[in-house]
């Protein structure tokens, strides 16, 4: 990131903000507003072309929020707005209503995690190891995040299939309230531990190959609050592009015969692309603990935010709302999560530890088109 000079003019243009990153959104806004997606060949690729565009001008906001309030703050933003947009779309295509519609949080939170515990983790692991031999983060903090994810996914995801009030994969109401009420807290708790009480478990354990980044001045107050709200406004473009695309998506993934569960990957992995974006970039520059924090807390706030708000929607208006993961999901939920423990239980990773990840990442995604 240029170096921005310390007594430079907080304006738009400024390096730290370059026009390029807030012209995106807003042609995110427009596109949204004018329907691309919907008017035709030029229309859909327009709009994934924005759709790109709006992912990389978030993932820069995001640096530029960082840069202003330190680690692990930084990757909290990020992590934390891309989940609540998450869930607002999940929550109103739950209102829709549809033959999915009660599977969705399910599949939409297992599609999140699979991509981050293996696709992400696995790519900045290897990208990292791949450029710097060997990588060291700090193994209290990620054993804190995987401590954390194990018990949410569990009792969120694979519970819900052996409890007796209700045939799973359905909790009771009062099953559910419980259930979102302990993720709630078990969020609350790490957010905690991770911003308060133990913020140094999740510090980077040495500096990187940051170059410049290491020098530049950080930017200024007006600069990183307006560098947050487009954030959010690139955020939004992100999600509902991917929502208008999705019927299109769909077209075209029934057209090949290939299985509907199919798109909500896709369209899960569209909305954490800026995340992902930036967590490869973080390890590129020898930060993987920068990569995990970011891939690990979005796991944690997917979970941790959603099922709340989903259980809470769903209570209110007498939606079902399926939580159980099928036998096939809970092998690989299971595998992924000793994977994890077993790859990060050192503090220090190779290619190999990559490898691995992405290879029960390919595991999924084959046997979603193959089931």
């Amino acid at each position: 990131m240029p170096a921005a000079p310390i007594a430079a003019p907080d304006l738009p243009d400024h390096p730290m903000l370059p026009l390029w990153s807030l012209a995106l959104p807003a042609l995110g806004l427009i596109a949204i507003g004018l329907s691309l997606a919907k008017i035709g060949g030029a229309g859909i690729a327009v709009a994934v072309a924005i759709l790109i565009g709006c992912v990389l001008a978030a993932v820069h906001q995001a640096e530029v929020v960082a840069h202003k309030v330190g680690e692990p703050f930084g990757t909290l933003v990020l992590a934390v707005s891309v989940t609540v947009i998450e869930v607002s779309l999940i929550v109103s295509l739950m209102l829709t209503g549809g033959d999915d519609a009660p599977t969705l949080a399910r599949d939409t939170v297992f599609a999140a995690i699979m991509i981050i515990l293996n696709g992400i983790v696995g790519i900045c692991l290897l990208v990292g190891a791949v450029r710097h031999h060997e990588q060291v983060f700090v193994l209290k903090g990620v054993s804190a995040s995987l401590c954390v994810l194990a018990a949410m996914a569990v009792l969120s995801l694979v519970l819900p299939n052996y409890t007796l009030a209700r045939a799973g994969p359905y909790f009771s109401p009062a099953q559910l309230m419980f259930t979102a009420t302990i993720s709630l807290i078990l969020y609350a708790t790490f957010v905690l531990v991770q911003t308060v009480r133990h913020r140094d478990y999740f510090l980077p354990a040495a500096d990187g190959d940051l170059g410049d980044e290491a020098h530049a001045a950080p930017p200024t107050t007006r600069q990183a609050w307006t560098a947050f709200g487009v954030l959010l406004v690139a955020l939004v473009s992100v999600v509902l592009l991917a929502k208008d695309l999705a019927p299109t998506l769909e077209r075209g993934v029934l057209g090949a015969g290939l299985p509907l569960a199919t798109v909500g990957v896709a369209i899960a992995a569209l909305v954490l692309a800026p995340e992902s974006l930036a967590a490869v970039k973080a390890a590129r520059r020898n930060r993987l603990q920068t990569s995990l924090n970011l891939a690990l807390g979005s796991a944690l706030a997917t979970i941790g935010l959603t099922i709340p708000t989903v259980a809470i929607v769903s209570l209110v208006l007498g939606l079902d709302i399926a939580l159980g993961i099928d036998s096939k999901a809970i092998v690989l939920l299971g595998l992924s999560l000793l994977v994890a423990v077993l790859s990060l239980g050192n503090g220090r990773t190779t290619v190999l530890q990559g490898v691995v990840h992405l290879l029960i990442f390919a595991t999924y995604l084959f046997t979603t088109v193959v089931p």
